[in-house]
């Protein structure tokens, strides 16, 4: 599946008309991050208003995307609700890393066909606990091999394997997210032999100290 990011903070509009864009490109479904340039108006009335639309006219299916470490605002859980009836919005990327929130949203949906998908390698084996489908995950671009052995774990019933897996995961995964961001991931990649390339301004790539705190977080973790 070509799943492609529509990364809109500003008008339905705009969402919709990149929607477009990326299903003529060959996307099979959309990912769709909430507006937020004016978060104290996007209440849960304007969010399901705004997704509603872009389902409505999407050529291909919708997957809701909450993201609050970048946006400053959570999908509310009600738009969440109301949003899973939607017969062409699928599911639910959640990065906030709320297993609660997470465990809540599965159990509330669960009488619709909507996949809750965790959106960080740092609780995937939580988010599986309290039901969600599987991840998409940033680490995956460098360790994606040992994601999928994590979900093959705890799909399994290998708990005990699959703690030890996920904890060794997680000082990588904040190193190429919330820690160091897309510098981190980039050089990353680099050293497991995918391309990570330069980072578009303004990004600026990692000091030589943001280096070497990257290398002890895979490192120590056995990773390199």
């Amino acid at each position: 599946m070509a799943l492609f990011l529509c990364f809109v903070h500003s008008a339905t509009k705009a969402t919709l008309q990149l929607t477009e864009k990326m299903a003529a490109a060959g996307a099979d479904a959309v990912l769709v991050v909430n507006p937020c340039f004016y978060k104290g108006k996007m209440d849960s009335r304007a969010l399901i208003h705004h997704f509603t639309e872009v389902a409505d006219s999407s050529p291909v299916p919708v997957v809701l995307y909450s993201v609050p470490a970048n946006t400053g605002l959570e999908l509310p859980m009600d738009a969440v609700v109301e949003l899973c009836q939607h017969p062409n919005i699928l599911g639910l990327k959640d990065s906030g890393g709320d297993i609660t929130r997470i465990g809540l949203i599965v159990h509330k949906t669960e009488a619709q066909d909507f996949q809750v998908l965790a959106g960080s390698a740092g609780f995937l084996m939580a988010a599986y606990c309290v039901g969600a489908v599987g991840g998409v995950c940033a680490l995956a671009n460098v360790l994606g091999q040992e994601l999928c052995e994590l979900e093959r774990l705890c799909k399994s019933g290998h708990w005990e394997e699959a703690r030890v897996l996920q904890q060794r995961l997680i000082e990588p995964n904040a190193s190429v997210t919330r820690k160091l961001g897309v510098p981190a991931l980039k050089q990353a990649m680099e050293w497991f032999g995918y391309h990570g390339g330069a980072c578009r301004s303004p990004l600026q790539p990692l000091t030589e100290a943001e280096t070497q705190q990257l290398r002890r977080d895979f490192s120590t973790n056995g990773w390199l």
